[in-house]
């Protein structure tokens, strides 16, 4: 299914949720949310649509408010909260926006680095010693938020860096780098659309080499009520099924 139609099944969230819920919250409230650019099948820019922006607009629905989502490049995200252009962001990026006038609330989604190769090479990764001699190919800004494995890769010249992750996918597949760090989400989505383009995709083995963080990807409210709203939405989302049908509609085979 495309992303387009992917939002006709989002038009009417209300029904899908219990009718007190949308009645007793914010009365259809616009709610003006950051959201970084290009982050399939997180974030799709034109269609307003992708996992985050799904669960964030269901779980603000559950209180009756609107989800009016913008989308920046990431450095811009924080900032477009500081300077008022937005009710809300999906991250901090590391930065206290508690300091202006930010409420966290609970992790939307949350992203799970691994390191991925084939399974043909039978690959033992366990310590960043593991990597000597082995080419990376990851996202933009992996070398600033896991230096201690992959500056020395980085100082090897084994290391790429780069925007766009379906070719994270098509490079490891025709083993042009030993080993791909990429959310697990993203990894999958990008695998199944080159895959139904007709490309062989060989099995993989997927290497944990951190732990995730809930706190690092906590959305910013300016208002605390907001926030209590949305953290009952996201909970009648997750104990509801609808959580997981959200993930599933992005990243089934």
């Amino acid at each position: 299914m495309q992303p387009q139609r992917r939002l006709c099944m989002l038009a009417l969230p209300c029904l899908l949720m219990p009718s007190l819920g949308c009645a007793a919250g914010a009365q259809g409230r616009e709610l003006r949310m950051a959201f970084g650019e290009r982050i399939p099948p997180f974030c799709f820019p034109q269609t307003e649509s992708g996992i985050e922006v799904d669960v964030f607009r269901e779980a603000l629905a559950y209180k009756g408010y609107r989800l009016k989502p913008l989308f920046y490049p990431f450095a811009r995200v924080p900032r477009a909260f500081k300077t008022g252009d937005v009710d809300a962001t999906m991250t901090d990026l590391g930065e206290d926006l508690s300091k202006a006038g930010g409420h966290y609330g609970d992790s939307a989604v949350l992203y799970d680095n691994v390191l991925i190769s084939l399974q043909s090479r039978r690959l033992q990764i366990q310590k960043p010693e593991d990597l000597a001699g082995l080419s990376v190919i990851s996202f933009q800004g992996a070398l600033r938020r896991f230096p201690a494995w992959l500056e020395p890769v980085h100082k090897a010249g084994r290391l790429v860096e780069i925007n766009d992750q379906a070719l994270q996918v098509r490079t490891l597949m025709r083993g042009r780098y030993d080993l791909v760090l990429s959310d697990r989400s993203i990894f999958r989505y990008f695998s199944l659309q080159l895959r139904r383009e007709g490309e062989t995709l060989l099995p993989v083995t997927e290497h944990v080499f951190t732990v995730a963080n809930p706190h690092d990807y906590r959305p910013v409210f300016r208002d605390a009520q907001v926030r209590d709203d949305f953290n009952e939405g996201l909970r009648w989302l997750r104990s509801s099924g609808r959580y997981k049908a959200i993930y599933e509609r992005y990243l089934a085979g």
